[in-house]
């Protein structure tokens, strides 16, 4: 893996872990969270749309690594392309469920 690669994913991590404090409304730990305010839409948003990115680098590379080995072996590309779907689908619907958390979360 290469050093930018490291650093993106380094990146990535720690604002998966700081999403939480965005939507932190400013009253501290011991107060309720008040529905109300920017930042707790910040970190919805924030959060669906890390779910997005990894949901489309996910299937992204999936359809890369499955084109790539079609062409290499041409007699089970139709073995490769049923894998490929449910891999995508299960992606796809992981996506959806992370989405629909960050929505209950955003409310």
């Amino acid at each position: 893996m290469n050093k930018f690669v490291k650093i993106a994913m380094l990146m990535l991590v720690v604002l998966l872990v700081a999403t939480p404090a965005f939507a932190q409304d400013g009253a501290g730990a011991a107060a309720a969270p008040a529905k109300s305010g920017f930042s707790i839409y910040l970190g919805g948003a924030f959060g669906a749309g890390l779910v997005i990115l990894g949901a489309a680098f996910g299937i992204s590379r999936i359809g890369s690594a499955a084109v790539e080995s079609m062409s290499r072996q041409p007699e089970v590309a139709g073995n490769i392309q049923t894998a490929m779907i449910i891999s995508a689908a299960l992606i796809e619907g992981a996506t959806f469920f992370g989405l629909i958390v960050c929505m209950l979360f955003n409310n």
